[in-house]
């Protein structure tokens, strides 16, 4: 058998064995979830081995898509850490054989305290199966594994009925998209979702701002102090009345102005492109982009700027 050949088999009873487990869910499918959204406390995912390994993946995708979960070895449960489960929980417990000693062994303590237990298992019969509230069977025939020893359709199996359950939670509980981004605020969906204007941009003395009376020389200075490539042109009262970029000054000088002498409300832009420290970042990103400028000045109700915004910083903070 060449690889290919391997690999297209492997292929094929995975498919088989997926496409069996999605005809065969039935009531016990609607408890489970049932149970999953009724629980007031956290979803506690035990397994051994391949099923602890698979268990890990699935209490972290219920507790990214809404379902506060956790996984607890059965090992370690045994020997302290089943202090972790709480009266409020409900277990998801996984075994293909359903006799896995040390997650058996956990089984009258869970059922003591009167936590719900929904059994992941290849065997009806088992241990596991009897201890159960609801039972989710696999039903896999053969593993991928030519010997039929080493988990794979089983794990894929578990792995996707683990991904069925937390998207029918997600989906039953209205999760958003913004709700994902709370779940993951490093990442760049969170920082897409989450990141505001005011959570990017300089304020205070980082601010450059010039008086509108002040002559094209000043405004270089501030300009070039602050590093933006532009400032703020203000009136007696702070408030905004235009601005005065780099590019402003490349068409005064082809002018021939005399910087010296030469008012900046002479050559600067009326108005210019703000917004409001309240605007996602990823907006004003686009409001950057559509106005072809690679700074903007923050305003606060009276229209006097109180913070600065650049690409850069929007870049260096990961929104671009």
């Amino acid at each position: 058998m060449t690889y290919l050949q391997s690999a297209h088999r492997t292929f094929n009873n995975q498919i088989e064995a997926l496409s069996h487990l999605k005809e065969s869910l039935d009531e016990n499918f609607t408890l489970a979830c049932d149970i999953l959204m009724q629980c007031k406390g956290k979803v506690v995912v035990s397994g051994m081995g391949k099923s602890g390994h698979i268990g890990n993946k699935m209490a972290a995708t219920f507790a990214s898509t809404g379902t506060p979960s956790f996984f607890m070895h059965p090992g370690e449960a045994n020997h302290g850490d089943f202090g972790m489960l709480g009266k409020d929980d409900v277990v998801i417990a996984i075994s293909n054989s359903g006799e896995t000693h040390e997650l058996v062994g956990l089984l009258p303590s869970i059922k003591r305290i009167q936590v719900p237990i929904i059994a992941i298992t290849n065997n009806g019969d088992s241990s596991l199966a009897k201890f159960a509230d609801v039972v989710l069977a696999l039903g896999v025939q053969t593993e991928a594994c030519s010997l039929g020893l080493a988990p794979t359709t089983s794990t894929t199996s578990t792995l996707v009925l683990g991904d069925a359950l937390a998207i029918s939670l997600l989906e039953a509980k209205g999760f958003t998209a913004q709700d994902f981004a709370f779940s993951h605020p490093g990442g760049a969906l969170g920082k897409r979702l989450l990141l505001t204007v005011a959570d990017v941009m300089v304020n205070g003395y980082a601010v450059p701002t010039t008086p509108v009376t002040a002559t094209v020389k000043q405004a270089l200075l501030d300009i070039s102090s602050k590093g933006l490539g532009v400032t703020a042109i203000v009136d007696e009262n702070n408030i905004l009345v235009g601005i005065f970029s780099d590019g402003d000054l490349r068409r005064a000088l082809d002018k021939r102005i005399d910087i010296h002498e030469t008012s900046v409300s002479k050559v600067m832009t009326i108005g210019g492109v703000s917004t409001s420290a309240s605007l996602l970042a990823v907006d004003a990103v686009n409001l950057m982009q559509n106005n072809r400028i690679n700074a903007l000045f923050v305003l606060n109700d009276e229209k006097q700027p109180t913070g600065a915004l650049s690409m850069y910083m929007l870049l260096k903070a990961g929104v671009v």
